[in-house]
């Protein structure tokens, strides 16, 4: 069995932004040559997110609104976290939007639905974060 690692790095401009990340990881899977296998991909930071789903404005305005009312940003005094910090919520954010995605690597394709698309989620942006790309299989 091969196994294939790279690193992606994000560092947004803004607090909170999803990037659409299925081309990068495509090209990882052409660089590992594997066909069949599997494509872990996860956040390396507590703060971030992997997750995958459609890729409509629309959504993303809507999940943003969505993860707002969970979890606001302010008031920064709501959140016992906020002890020298002001990112509570975006603990939070990332756990409901979660940590990695698996992929199954199919003909050396990832083998996604017809709308699913995988993305990178920051939730306290402004600053480099890492992403794992780790991809195993034959």
């Amino acid at each position: 069995m091969k196994s294939f690692r790279e690193e992606l790095w994000f560092e947004l401009p803004a607090r909170r932004g999803f990037v659409n990340v299925t081309g990068r990881l495509e090209s990882c899977l052409q660089k590992s040559g594997i066909q069949e296998g599997l494509l872990l991909c996860n956040a390396m930071h507590i703060t971030a997110s992997v997750f995958i789903n459609d890729d409509e404005q629309g959504l993303h305005d809507d999940l943003e609104r969505w993860l707002e009312k969970l979890a606001p940003e302010k008031p920064h005094s709501q959140y016992r976290h906020n002890v020298g910090e002001d990112n509570a919520d975006a603990h939070l954010k990332r756990t409901i939007m979660g940590r990695e995605v698996v992929v199954a690597v199919t003909g050396g394709r990832l083998d996604l639905g017809p709308w699913e698309q995988v993305f990178y989620g920051e939730f306290d942006g402004k600053r480099r974060k890492r992403v794992l790309v780790k991809i195993v299989g034959e």
